[in-house]
């Protein structure tokens, strides 16, 4: 398994609650998928995840830089999910799904925190394709 990249992103709560405060429901459609947004809404106190996703779509965008054309990829083509066992998994869109196609195959591990005043995420992006992809 060869691993293309690490991303890190820590993301301070204050900023996304000011960001959705100004701008709404056009932030949430910029930074989220429809699906994200319908999971953040069921939650009581959603802000802290809200910037757990965001961060987590900083630090796999910055783990896909290693891959040729990985700069246009977008907000919504990175989307954050929950596996079977309720983790924080994956799903690419778009250009990051084409990439992933392109190189044989990408597992995209992610882990998330967050605390009262900031949220942060690592990623991590293998392939598990062809060697030497």
């Amino acid at each position: 398994m060869n691993v293309f990249g690490v991303g890190i992103d820590l993301v301070e709560l204050e900023r996304v609650e000011r960001l959705l405060s100004r701008k709404g429901e056009l932030a949430m459609a910029r930074f989220f998928t429809a699906d994200e947004r319908a999971y953040l809404a069921s939650r009581p106190s959603p802000l802290g995840h809200a910037a757990a996703r965001i961060a987590a779509k900083e630090a796999v965008y910055k783990a896909l830089q290693s891959l040729p054309g990985a700069r246009a990829v977008g907000w919504r083509e990175i989307e954050v999910v929950r596996d079977d066992e309720g983790r924080p998994a994956i799903r690419l869109h778009g250009l990051a799904s084409r990439l992933a196609t392109a190189h044989g195959g990408l597992l995209v591990q992610v882990s998330l925190t967050h605390s009262a005043s900031a949220a942060g995420a690592v990623a991590v992006v293998s392939g598990v394709g062809r060697a030497g992809a």
